[in-house]
């Protein structure tokens, strides 16, 4: 792989200049504005767990790196944009055992395993689809990339479900998270196809939408009533 050359997948893109993607690079303040608001949550309810300002720190360098995909446009960018998301991802499917599963850890371990399982499950069966060709490779080409994201929907619908099963404190957080990101990801996949019509593109509003899901996400714990339990990332 080339790690400078130009790549241009969204609709605003009409060059490889370093401000061709203005309204994406600047939406990516949504991100920094979601690290910031749970930093100060955090900071006021003196949540001091390392998970919980890991989680925020991956948040805060999401912004960065997508700044840096939607102005550079290259493949060393593109890294620096996908890296954070996916350690955010598998970070918080840990913490979010955890809490869901009470005071075992080996509860939450098991849980989290089977969660992260099924989210490799998934992305393998889409890769193997969208490589296979014929009428589900087409239907995947049409989301512009966004398919690599569904094994986090998967992660999502499985907690939130969990959590309003449990009718645990934070439910509405998650389902609240989850439902936004699904009309998140929908901006994300029209982009390309609404260019005709609207030549500024809808990936601004997968920025905007998906800070708004983070910001959900980080709240529920930060929030979260129960106390922290001695097999949680130690203070």
């Amino acid at each position: 792989m080339d790690w400078t050359s130009p790549i241009d997948i969204y609709c605003e893109r009409v060059d490889a200049s370093f401000w061709s993607e203005p309204l994406n690079a600047v939406s990516n303040i949504a991100f920094i504005l979601a690290a910031l608001w749970a930093a100060y949550e955090a900071q006021r309810r003196d949540v001091s767990r390392f998970s919980i300002w890991l989680l925020i720190t991956l948040t805060f360098l999401i912004g960065i790196g997508s700044f840096l995909f939607h102005t550079f446009a290259t493949g060393w960018a593109a890294l620096a944009d996908v890296l954070p998301i996916w350690l955010f991802v598998a970070s918080y499917i840990v913490v979010a055992s955890a809490l869901l599963s009470g005071a075992s850890a080996l509860r939450a371990a098991f849980i989290a395993a089977i969660v992260i399982a099924l989210v490799v499950l998934m992305a393998a069966a889409l890769t193997a689809l969208s490589n296979a060709g014929g009428a589900a490779a087409r239907i995947l080409n049409q989301l512009n990339g966004s398919d690599q994201y569904f094994p986090a929907v998967l992660a999502m619908l499985i907690f939130s479900t969990a959590a309003l099963a449990r009718r645990h404190p934070i439910r509405w957080w998650f389902a609240g998270a989850t439902a936004v990101f699904l009309v998140s990801l929908t901006f994300r996949s029209v982009d390309m196809h609404l260019c005709p019509a609207w030549p500024h593109g809808t990936h601004i509003f997968w920025h905007l939408l998906n800070g708004t899901t983070l910001a959900l996400l980080l709240q529920a714990l930060i929030r979260q009533t129960e106390r922290p339990t001695p097999h949680e990332f130690s203070r």
